[in-house]
């Protein structure tokens, strides 16, 4: 465990007068009202050594690139295997096989839930124990040559409501956690009266947020040297209830990632900064533009699969939600990654409802992490540890681009045919194109002289390596496999 001084008045637990508290928030969102808004920037100066594995990550020209300057896509699943929720058992542990098979299916990126309650289980004590646990899950997934993003994960607040995020010992005092009749688990804490007034004085004021910063900087300092971080995920579906949204975003969220950059940059100035949109995809935010290093915007995508609508084979309103998180991303401005996306595959069209994603995904050059690789009810790879749905990883394990020289301007994967086809221009002939490619494809037949194969391939047995010939090219590599199976 690590010590740590707490700022007042947050001592044994936040103790905090209900009055005074209530108070202070009417003040607060009254006061934001009348607030300017301006512009926000981060001086960030990385400072990275030698790549310890995987090469580094930055953003680049509006682009998620790595240390030779290649467009990366990032695609893969988030595993929660160390988020503690409420008072339920951790999953079960992501292991070396899991990650063998992701990376021989093509994936490239781990997005991994951790626990502020495991990090902090008591005030101002940090846990080196857990910290371990997490590196060692980052040196699992970089074994197979896959990126790591840590996401400090928070649903209805924290353990203590049964949810996930801030420990038990932090909430605002003689606020009933009220439990409606007749309503699911998920609403009554949606709904809790104690749930929502921690998450409006965590927003309004700066004390919580300040613990929430040192935990995330006790996670940073053991990454600052470790290239196989990708970045760090700040905060999982802010929400704004029960705070306006717009003023919500425009007035809290945006200085909130502010102030956590700045913080986390102090300790490691050498990894992406994810920040996220308000909740989901499907809501807009209110952007005020934030201007830092290695900046990376993300939405969660569940139009018609938690959101809105159920999915009835229309692609609209998928493509409604991904034009606007990209709007999104280009006024903050930022490159675009989808920290999660997925569906129940028990769900009607679940498998067209995937393709889709992906299809725009491809159409958008956009990376992902799926919801998720193993869970409880229908959404993951496999089920509480059980085997492996061999089926639903077919659906979406596809081919792509996973690092580009040069501009890569287009990419798409052709499922009738199983044909993958991409543009890059301005690349150095001799340079390397890699092709995330999944092993059940079988060998690729490459269709372009523009670009040869290099064999071997190199060390991921879900990749195959091309040379351009040529400075730019349009690539077309087949696959062997059947494009489409049945679901059972």
């Amino acid at each position: 465990m690590a010590r740590r001084q707490l700022p007042a008045p947050i001592e044994r637990g936040g103790r905090l007068a209900v009055p005074a508290c209530l108070l202070a928030t009417i003040l607060g969102v009254t006061a934001l009202t009348v607030l300017p808004t301006r512009a926000l920037a981060v001086l960030v100066t990385p400072d990275r050594p030698p790549a310890s594995g995987l090469p580094w990550l930055e953003v680049s020209s509006g682009l998620i690139t790595n240390s030779q300057g290649q467009t990366v896509i990032l695609r893969g699943f988030n595993d929660a295997a160390l988020l503690e929720t409420g008072a339920n058992p951790l999953p079960p542990a992501l292991s070396n096989a899991d990650a063998l098979l992701m990376e021989a299916e093509g994936f490239d990126v781990v997005r991994i839930p951790i626990s502020w309650s495991l990090l902090e289980p008591q005030p101002g004590h940090f846990s080196t124990t857990y910290l371990d646990e997490i590196s060692a899950m980052v040196s699992v997934c970089a074994a197979h040559h896959l990126y790591a993003v840590l996401d400090m994960h928070t649903e209805d607040f924290g353990v203590g409501f049964g949810g996930s995020g801030a420990p038990a010992w932090l909430r605002v005092p003689g606020i009933p956690n009220l439990h409606l009749p007749g309503l699911p688990a998920a609403w009554q804490r949606h709904l809790s009266p104690a749930v929502n007034a921690a998450l409006a004085y965590f927003w309004l004021y700066p004390n919580w947020q300040a613990l929430y910063w040192q935990a995330w900087a006790f996670v940073a300092q053991r990454f600052r040297g470790n290239s196989n971080l990708a970045g760090y995920d700040l905060y999982n579906e802010p929400h704004p209830l029960p705070i306006p949204p717009g003023i919500f975003a425009t007035r809290l969220l945006w200085p909130f990632y502010a102030t956590g950059i700045k913080t986390l940059s102090a300790v490691d100035p050498n990894h992406l900064f994810i920040v996220e949109g308000d909740l989901f995809g499907e809501y807009p935010t209110a952007i005020t533009p934030l201007h830092a290093a290695d900046l990376v915007y993300s939405t969660h995508l569940y139009a018609g699969s938690l959101l809105g609508s159920p999915f009835k084979g229309s692609a609209a309103p998928l493509k409604d939600e991904w034009n606007q998180a990209l709007g999104e991303a280009r006024q903050l401005p930022a490159p675009y990654w989808v920290g999660e996306v997925g569906i129940n595959r028990t769900q009607p069209l679940a498998t067209q409802w995937a393709e889709d994603e992906i299809a725009l995904s491809n159409t958008h050059l956009a990376g992902w992490a799926w919801w998720e690789w193993d869970d409880s009810e229908g959404w993951g790879v496999r089920q509480n540890g059980g085997p492996v749905d061999a089926p639903w990883l077919h659906v979406l394990s596809q081919p792509f681009i996973r690092s580009a020289p040069g501009r890569l301007t287009s990419m798409s994967f052709q499922l009738s045919t199983g044909v993958l086809r991409a543009t890059i221009s301005g690349a150095l002939p001799g340079s390397l194109v890699q092709v995330s490619w999944p092993k059940t494809a079988g060998s690729p037949a490459l269709n372009s002289s523009c670009v040869r194969e290099l064999k071997p391939h190199g060390p991921s047995p879900g990749l195959v390596t091309l040379v351009m010939v040529r400075s730019s090219c349009r690539i077309s590599l087949g696959s062997q496999r059947p494009a489409r199976v049945a679901l059972s």
